[in-house]
């Protein structure tokens, strides 16, 4: 597969001698516990998710740059998020304040009544594939009728499941879903319970190297945007803090690109997988080199799964309800102000 990741104009990116991981200077509150405007900050406590599928979360937490921004006075709390929807449950709960997502979990979660907004782009992966075992009979979506199929729901490999089972022309109701978080969808396949999983990156790849696993299909279409999400009232009582985030996640996202090996290290790492293959996820699936910026990019592809989550009979109010989740799912103000700044 050809290299994913294009490197922005460095007008573009800002990257520069002083926009280096080491220099953080333009982030609010560095090193105290003040924000910009030389106030307290409005809250003493932040609680967010790092995932596998988000690279960037591994750098933001490795490097503690979030702790440095925010100072003595906001305890950073970090927490694991297994998947999109395992993300959502956080944000739902009051269990976290900013996760990560899919941009169809997240537009699934917000038309269900969770008032959640995206206020950064952290990637444009290719995070989702079908996947065999070796030596499987399987080779595309039409040979799924009657199989037993692990997906994780209301995450973006479910969505990727549907949307291929179209393309083979076939419905959820013609395979025997399986229901299972990510990493036990790879077990199930491995252990023979199940004959196809709908896989999710770095596990995916792992199961490619270790176990012989085969993309039987693929497409990037299918694959919606990584979004960063935030609840409304940390949006509206926390803005300060918010802020301070999506500026550690532009930050992030420049020393990412300039730094590739070193994080597909921390992937290795976080993930408990071999060099290798994190360096395939980061350097041929993860497509980090985009604006953090949420827009009309992420709503055209909102738009086009729009249909398949109101025939999905998993949200209440149907497209009343989906259209109205997209239509205030945008919260623009944080990622503009970040990039501006690198």
């Amino acid at each position: 597969m050809t290299h994913r990741i294009s490197r922005r104009s460095a007008t573009a990116l800002g990257i520069t001698a002083a926009a280096a991981l080491g220099v953080t200077s333009c982030v609010p509150g560095e090193g105290s516990s003040q924000s910009a405007e030389g106030s307290e900050w409005s809250t003493t406590s932040l609680t967010i998710d790092w995932a596998t599928y988000n690279p960037l979360s591994l750098v933001v937490r490795e490097q503690k740059l979030l702790e440095d921004a925010l100072g003595d006075t906001v305890e950073v709390t970090w927490v694991q998020s297994a998947g999109s929807n395992k993300a959502n449950e956080f944000l739902r709960s009051g269990s976290a304040d900013i996760a990560s997502t899919a941009g169809s979990a997240a537009l699934l979660a917000r038309a269900n009544g969770s008032p959640i907004k995206v206020i950064d782009i952290y990637s444009q992966p290719e995070w989702a594939a079908l996947v065999v075992g070796e030596g499987s009979d399987i080779t595309g979506p039409a040979d799924l009728a009657g199989r037993a199929v692990a997906a994780t729901p209301a995450t973006d490999p479910y969505f990727f499941l549907v949307q291929a089972l179209a393309e083979g022309g076939l419905g959820i109701d013609d395979i025997e879903l399986q229901p299972l978080q990510h990493a036990d969808g790879r077990s199930a396949l491995e252990g023979g319970s199940v004959e196809a999983w709908s896989g999710l990156d770095p596990i995916m790849a792992a199961a490619e190297e270790e176990s012989g696993a085969q993309l039987v299909y693929r497409n990037v279409d299918f694959n919606t945007y990584g979004f960063l999400n935030a609840t409304e009232d940390f949006i509206d009582h926390h803005a300060d803090v918010a802020q301070a985030v999506v500026d550690a996640y532009e930050q992030a996202r420049t020393w990412a690109l300039e730094n590739l090996e070193a994080t597909a290290q921390l992937l290795a790492d976080a993930a408990g997988i071999d060099l290798p293959v994190a360096t395939t996820v980061i350097q041929e699936r993860s497509n980090l080199d985009v604006s953090g910026v949420p827009g009309d990019d992420q709503l055209a592809v909102l738009e086009a799964i729009s249909p398949m989550l109101s025939d999905s009979g998993d949200v209440q109010g149907g497209a009343a309800a989906v259209e109205k989740a997209r239509g205030g799912i945008i919260h623009d103000a944080f990622a503009t102000a970040a990039v501006e700044k690198q």
